[in-house]
Order: structure tokens, then C-alpha cells, then sequence
């Protein structure tokens, strides 16, 4: 396949996966179809993963010259940033409802939090001290590390799918400003987004001071 009409395809399938789960299509959903709106989340999960497997297909079946090679003692990096991956995600699971998140709470509630979660508290505890968005950086690190070749298809499609999660995450706290306002900006000013510069600060100052 030629690779302007692969990533055409990779940045259209971010573009859909993103407008779908835009706050406006969720809030037309809610004024217009109220009674829809429990299985929006699941009906969204499973046109993503529906688009998504063929794309993946075609992207593997697709032949291109290896960029990226984990071979040597870079092994040791990629087996570090996939660990690191998994225990994001398994810190992120501590707060997040995999439930919501599947859309399976949805049906019984009715009702859709951006938080993905009961609760709307934006706790330091466990992982969220150190990143504000656990998923996410976990997704980009197992996007990197996933696999111990990245040929020139997979290797576009990763950096359009990393491109895509971050300028994700940024739309995703404006939401999330505008709905919690003063107590998310304090927690933002606490806890990294991504990397945990501001976790590194404290734990060094801790350990001086303890010095």
C-alpha cells in the first residue's frame, strides 16, 4: 500500500475516534436522544475496534524498510518501557472504572463521566502522583515498545497514534477544566502530565531533606 494513503488512512481513522467522543456530539446525543446515550460509550468502543483491526491488518501485510530495531542491550530499554507501560496502566486501573471505560456501567446508570469513574476527587494516591494520565502515557510507551522491529508502515502509524494521544490528552484536560475548574488546576499544578518532573522534584527534596 502506498504510505500517503496509509497514514491518510491511520490519521482518519484519530480524526473519527476523536470527533465521536467529542463533548458536543455527547451533549447533542443527550438533549436530543437522551435515552441512547447509555450506549454511546459501548457503541463508540466498538466502531473503534470494528475500524481498527482492518487498518492494523493492512498496516502488518504492508512491506517497508525496518527504522526501528530493539536488538542488543536496547532490549533492556524496550522490556523497561513495556514494564513501565503495564504498571501505568495497572496504577490507572485503581481509579478508573474498566467498566465505564467499556461502556458496560453506562447501561446500567445512564449516565457518561469523562473521569471514568464514580468518584470525582482528583486524588495523588498510587500512580496519579506522579502522572496525571496514567493510560496515556502508558499507551505511548507500549505504542514504542511493543514490538522488537518497526518497519516504515508500523513506524508511521506509531508516530500518528502518538501524535494523535497527546494532542488528545491536552483536548481531554480542557474538558476536564472546564468542568471541575479550580480543584483540577490545583491538581494540575501538583502532578505532571506526562513526564513526572514535579514527582522527581519532591521525592529529590524529600531525600535531601531526610539527608
Amino acid at each position: 500500500m502506498n504510505m500517503v494513503l496509509l497514514c491518510f488512512l491511520w490519521i482518519s481513522w484519530c480524526v473519527m475516534h476523536s470527533l465521536l467522543i467529542d463533548v458536543s456530539v455527547v451533549k447533542t446525543i443527550q438533549n436530543h436522544a437522551s435515552g441512547l446515550i447509555r450506549y454511546y460509550r459501548l457503541l463508540y468502543n466498538g466502531l473503534s475496534v470494528v475500524t481498527l483491526i482492518p487498518l492494523v491488518i493492512v498496516t502488518r501485510m504492508t512491506e517497508g524498510q525496518v527504522i526501528i530495531s530493539w536488538e542488543g542491550y536496547a532490549v533492556l530499554v524496550r522490556v523497561l518501557l513495556l514494564t513501565t507501560a503495564l504498571l501505568l496502566f495497572k496504577g490507572g486501573a485503581r481509579k478508573y472504572d474498566l467498566q465505564y471505560f467499556l461502556g458496560v456501567k453506562q447501561l446500567q446508570t445512564g449516565e457518561e463521566h469523562i473521569l471514568l469513574s464514580d468518584t470525582e476527587e482528583f486524588t495523588e494516591a498510587g500512580v496519579f502522583g506522579i502522572t496525571r494520565h496514567p493510560w496515556y502515557l502508558g499507551s505511548l510507551l507500549f505504542l514504542w515498545s511493543m514490538l522488537g522491529q518497526y518497519p516504515l508502515p508500523v513506524f508511521l502509524a506509531v508516530c500518528i497514534l502518538s501524535i494523535y494521544l497527546l494532542i488528545g490528552t491536552m483536548l481531554e484536560e480542557r474538558k476536564i477544566v472546564a468542568l471541575y475548574g479550580d480543584s483540577y488546576r490545583r491538581y494540575r499544578q501538583r502532578v505532571s502530565m506526562f513526564f513526572p518532573w514535579k514527582w522527581l522534584v519532591r521525592s529529590l527534596q524529600y531525600y535531601w531533606g531526610k539527608s
